[in-house]
């Protein structure tokens, strides 16, 4: 059985910690490919800074030359809010045999229960929760009695159902935000190193964040 990663978010930019986490989990859980999927109208979040256009282009530029790795346009092509249900439902509808894995955060997981329609999601993907080194998974309310009911203790576990089960993954936790940025640029910071320089390039060019274009003067730094 084939299995495929669904990473959802923002990408508001898209940077190292983004691709690191999903490096790691296609590679652990052996994943035929990593699904980048924008969101068009982030329900729990303020609408993104950049546009979906920007988002995406800068998605196809980090995620260029690794095999395995896919960028999922179809949040950005569907009216109203982003829900992670309607984009695995879509991609349940394109996959019938493959397992699909959602792949969120500890703190996204934490949440989860303000999510639309969670209680859905079992019965169209795995969950599996990427987290620092340290963190303690829930014991105690609903998200506590859904990881008890329906944890997976290996990673081979999700590879015998195509949907249904938790699977807690340590990753490398690189302590890089979008937020934090889009601050730097907007202060007239130089991002380099904490995204891949095409997405700076992106950045640069299109001004989407405030200042960089005028603070870093020439666009040979990120074509080098």
């Amino acid at each position: 059985m084939r299995s495929i990663g669904i990473f959802g978010g923002a990408f508001d930019p898209i940077h190292f910690g983004h691709l690191r986490t999903a490096f790691e989990l296609m590679t652990i859980l052996d994943l035929a490919a990593v699904h980048f999927v924008p969101s068009g109208i982030p329900p729990h979040k303020h609408r993104p800074h950049a546009g979906g256009d920007i988002r995406l282009q800068m998605i196809n530029a980090a995620i260029d030359g690794q095999a395995g790795f896919v960028a999922d346009e179809r949040e950005l092509n569907r009216s109203g809010p982003s829900y992670s249900v309607d984009t695995l439902e879509s991609l349940r509808h394109e996959h019938p045999d493959d397992a699909l894995c959602l792949l969120i955060g500890m703190d996204a997981f934490l949440g989860l229960p303000e999510w639309h329609r969670w209680q859905e999601i079992p019965a169209l993907a795995h969950v599996v929760v990427a987290h620092r080194p340290g963190w303690s998974p829930p014991r105690a309310g609903l998200v506590g009695d859904f990881l008890a009911s329906r944890g997976a203790g290996r990673a081979a576990d999700l590879k015998e159902a195509r949907c249904g089960r938790i699977y807690i993954q340590e990753v490398t936790q690189l302590e890089i935000s979008s937020s934090g940025v889009r601050d730097l640029v907007g202060q007239g910071g130089d991002p380099r190193f904490l995204l891949p320089h095409a997405v700076a390039a992106i950045i640069e060019q299109s001004g989407c964040y405030g200042q960089l274009q005028q603070s870093l003067g020439t666009k040979e730094r990120y074509h080098a």
